[in-house]
């Protein structure tokens, strides 16, 4: 099949229609320069973790998030937890967490993204607090440039209080616009 180009300078509507004309299709573009996406190659996945995950205190332990709820471009690896986009673009991640036994006197989440060459926290609950009690949840959320190939994000926690914590947890992201 032959490359096809159509131009619209000022926006608009293109119709596709079936060959046997039964149903049609509307794409509307938009006036402005970009990159027009089609739901097919915008990676999205929601994943958590199928069982309580045990952390110890004092140390950063990345998430064993190993079951996927969806996963609609197969970047998400539940075996070493990560997701690795094949799509380069704009991508909103959203990871969180909650206490089911325990109760640490700090909890703090966060996404990292190439191993931890940059990192963005969410919550973090210090000593002043207290203790935190079964239930209390952590988020953050976090909007990244990811190249397409070699660029990862996984989800990390860091507990202290002398004990170990089972937490619940969830990861999720979405490309919000292409490169």
């Amino acid at each position: 099949m032959a490359n096809l180009k159509l131009k619209n300078p000022a926006g608009g509507s293109l119709n596709f229609v079936s060959a046997d004309g039964a149903s049609d299709l509307t794409v509307t573009f938009p006036a402005g320069t970009g990159t027009a996406m089609v739901s097919g190659n915008m990676p999205a996945f929601s994943a958590y973790s199928s069982s309580s995950l045990s952390v110890s205190s004092a140390t950063w332990t990345k998430l064993q998030i190993n079951t996927e709820e969806y996963d609609t471009a197969s970047c998400f690896n539940t075996s070493n937890y990560r997701f690795t986009p094949n799509v380069a673009g704009y991508y909103h991640f959203t990871g969180q967490y909650d206490i089911a036994t325990g109760s640490p006197t700090r909890a703090i989440i966060a996404i990292r993204k190439n191993d931890d060459t940059t990192r963005a926290n969410g919550n973090d609950i210090g000593p002043s607090s207290g203790n935190l009690s079964q239930g209390a949840g952590m988020v953050v959320s976090k909007i990244w440039y990811m190249n397409g190939s070699t660029d990862y994000v996984e989800l990390f926690c860091y507990l202290a209080g002398g004990a170990t914590v089972d937490l619940n947890a969830y990861f999720q992201g979405l490309m919000v616009r292409a490169a």
